[in-house]
């Protein structure tokens, strides 16, 4: 009995150390110095931005394929001009990307949600969204699924976007380079706030984001393999086989309806000559 009790406590331990993880173990600080900074034993992180600098990190691991999941803060008050970034992204000319962009607004609006794709250096796959709660009094989790299907966008566990492979059909789909998690707080306010009508007012600096229990579970990538390695673990794991279920489909189409405030896939007038071939395949 005794056995078993150790047995159990060993196993609840790690599954904590597992669940919460440590910044300083999981990040690097990439830009900023001291507008990054790490906290409470490696429990949180907070950017902050000013006029002579935003900050950013990254993860230490980079992945072909997995699921990321960080619990943010967002800035409070009057955040126009600003940009919260978390996203996974390759290195170079032709990279790839799926983004997480928070733009600020002033004191009382809401966020933008802003969302797009890059495959071989190329973006241009904009959805954006309108937050249905204040995301600046609490933390909540915001997760990007990048599996051999689909990349889903979840902002609490509801999915918001999708954004299947269907290279089958002759469209693009980012399966070839391995990514990292970025995250940074920076100053973009000749776009982020109404097209740049809205300036960033630096009497309210500095600005703060904070993040905490940041979670991975991907195939690891090793540079010096050139390949990927998915821990036994996880060969059997939801993450990597993962597509949305009827429920789910429907809470996308219910956050679509009510939040969705861009899609690429209904500019015409952006795309006058044809819409990218992936929008006829959307839920």
């Amino acid at each position: 009995m005794v056995n078993l009790v150790l047995i159990i406590m060993v196993i609840l331990f790690s599954t904590s150390l597992i669940a919460t993880g440590n910044l300083n173990q999981q990040v690097d600080i990439t830009w900023g110095n001291d507008k990054a900074k790490i906290f409470n034993n490696g429990s949180l992180i907070i950017l902050s931005l000013d006029q002579t600098s935003g900050a950013g990190f990254r993860s230490k691991d980079e992945y072909l394929f997995g699921r990321v999941d960080m619990e943010i803060k967002l800035v409070a008050g009057n955040s126009a001009g600003t940009v919260t970034a978390y996203y996974l992204s390759s290195q170079g000319k032709n990279h790839n990307e799926i983004d997480f962009e928070f733009l600020g607004n002033l004191t009382g609006d809401p966020y933008t949600v802003h969302t797009n794709v890059f495959i071989e250096g190329r973006g241009g796959r904009e959805q954006q969204f309108r937050l249905w709660f204040d995301p600046t009094l609490e933390f909540h989790t915001y997760s990007i699924l990048w599996n051999p299907q689909s990349i889903i966008w979840y902002v609490d566990e509801t999915p918001i976007r999708v954004f299947r492979n269907l290279q089958s059909r002759g469209i693009p789909y980012p399966s070839n380079q391995a990514m990292r998690l970025y995250s940074s707080l920076w100053d973009a306010d000749n776009w982020a706030t109404r097209g740049g009508l809205v300036k960033t007012d630096w009497s309210k600096a500095p600005f703060k984001a904070s993040f905490k229990n940041f979670k991975t579970n991907g195939c690891l990538w090793s540079s010096s393999a050139k390949k990927s390695s998915c821990p036994s673990s996880n060969k059997g794991s939801s993450w990597l086989n993962q597509q949305l279920d009827g429920t789910n489909i429907q809470k996308l189409k219910s956050v679509q309806n009510k939040y969705m405030i861009y899609n690429y896939c209904a500019d015409a007038k952006r795309f006058s000559k044809g819409f990218p071939g992936e929008c006829k395949f959307v839920f």
